[in-house]
């Protein structure tokens, strides 16, 4: 078990890079398996998940071949199916949640698609019916060994159908559109997810050959196609990194700009560090984020209410953002109600926060209520253990704000998100050292 021993209470400076998306590559790598042709990313990030993931791929039967930082080409021409049902893949497939996205590629160009019962964080639970039942209405059979937790669906030829999306879940919608594609006739898919990401894996799929209408929006019709060919793509900047680096900025009264964010693409996210008054400015593609000397203020809402910041579905706030936010309004001043609305188990890291010093009432598993310092008292340096990605670097960007040495275990899970980020940490002028 790796860890983080972190100085805190230095101020940062200068620019920092955000890598590629994480929860895009997710979604983009298992698209490969929809051609035997060959198929170039870019931008790839370099962490732990996405890295088991192009590890199974490889045992799967892809042909892969690095070109350079971030940038593959992947050929799924010679698919070993056998190793679907191999000791390995069950243990394998189990330790990454976006393995999940293998089963609708396979199922839509193999006839069938098997996965264990994925991983990933813990966080509540995070069931998969929307995958599953968008398979069995595109006429797939399904099946589900409950000895070994093993899923799998099986069908002839796919059928174009319509269905109504019991939850907007992005990879549901991810999985359900790398079905439809190769599906005969046309396919309905409403209340479908529409994040960014799933725009990028829609657009990458029309380059490829596919027909899908209305991206962007939750009403996807897809004609399907007999075959799909190659094509090169490039991932867009990680919007989750970006959020921590603005929250990481505004927490040690740092100056930094973040290069090429992707303005477009970034949703309610800037706002959202507007309405805990931290100054997030535009320069072209870049966020430039100013020392805030004098603190930052929450605002309220218009009659005087409290502020509360909640996630959604796109285009609300990413749920992923809302573990670092919380951290940021540790030193605001005001106060705000943080209600994680889409998973259970997401707020139960605010004790070690409380272990720092931060004023925060856990209303319930998902609603938290934070006192913000106004820097007039420091959080303080303690040691923690990373529960999960976001978490993890919540904890992290605390522990850079704090007085004191603080010290962070199981880094693996911030390593399976975020790309070298202590050596990037440290270019900025953080002190954080990987014991």
């Amino acid at each position: 078990m790796g860890t983080f021993r972190i100085e805190g209470g230095h101020q940062l400076h200068g620019e920092i890079t955000p890598q590629g998306a994480k929860n895009e590559a997710l979604q983009i790598l298992c698209a490969v398996l929809l051609s035997e042709e060959r198929i170039t990313i870019n931008n790839i990030p370099d962490i732990i998940d996405v890295n088991k993931l192009i590890t199974l791929l490889e045992d799967l039967g892809v042909k892969i071949q690095k070109k350079g930082k971030g940038s593959y080409t992947f050929k799924a021409d010679d698919i070993n199916l056998d190793y679907l049902q191999s000791a390995k893949f069950k243990n394998d497939g189990r330790g990454l949640r976006g393995s999940i996205m293998l089963v609708g590629p396979l199922l839509a160009r193999f006839g069938k698609g098997y996965i264990p019962k994925p991983g990933g964080d813990k966080i509540g639970r995070r069931r998969l019916d929307t995958h599953f039942e968008g398979f069995i209405k595109l006429g797939a059979k399904f099946r589900y060994n409950r000895e070994e937790h093993f899923y799998g669906v099986e069908a002839k030829k796919l059928k174009g159908t319509y269905m109504l999306l019991d939850e907007a879940s992005v990879t549901g919608t991810a999985n359900i559109v790398m079905a439809s594609v190769l599906a005969e006739g046309t396919t309905t898919i409403y209340n479908a997810a529409c994040e960014p990401y799933l725009q990028q894996l829609c657009k990458m799929l029309n380059r490829m050959g596919a027909k899908i209408l209305g991206i962007g929006s939750n009403l996807l019709t897809i004609e399907g196609v007999d075959q799909l060919g190659g094509t090169e793509h490039t991932m867009l900047p990680d919007m989750i990194e970006i959020g921590s680096w603005m929250g990481l900025a505004a927490m040690t009264q740092s100056e930094l700009t973040i290069k090429n964010v992707s303005w477009e693409d970034l949703g309610q996210i800037p706002n959202v560090f507007r309405k805990l008054g931290i100054t997030v400015e535009r320069r072209g593609d870049d966020i430039f984020i100013p020392k805030h000397a004098k603190g930052y203020e929450i605002q309220n809402f218009i009659d005087g209410s409290i502020l509360t910041i909640a996630d959604a579905p796109w285009p609300g706030l990413t749920p992923d953002l809302l573990s670092i936010i919380l951290v940021v309004a540790t030193q605001a001043r005001g106060e705000v109600l943080i209600h994680q609305k889409m998973f259970e188990s997401r707020l139960f890291f605010v004790d070690k926060l409380l272990d720092m010093g931060a004023k925060i009432i856990l209303c319930d598993p998902h609603r938290a209520t934070v006192i913000g310092h106004d820097f007039k008292s420091t959080l303080k340096a303690t040691t923690m253990v990373s529960p999960d990605i976001r978490a993890g670097v919540s904890l992290l960007i605390a522990a850079l704000s704090a007085k004191g040495t603080s010290t962070i275990h199981n880094i693996e899970q911030i390593d399976r998100g975020y790309e070298n980020i202590d050596e990037r940490l440290r270019a900025i002028g953080a002190k954080i050292v990987r014991v």
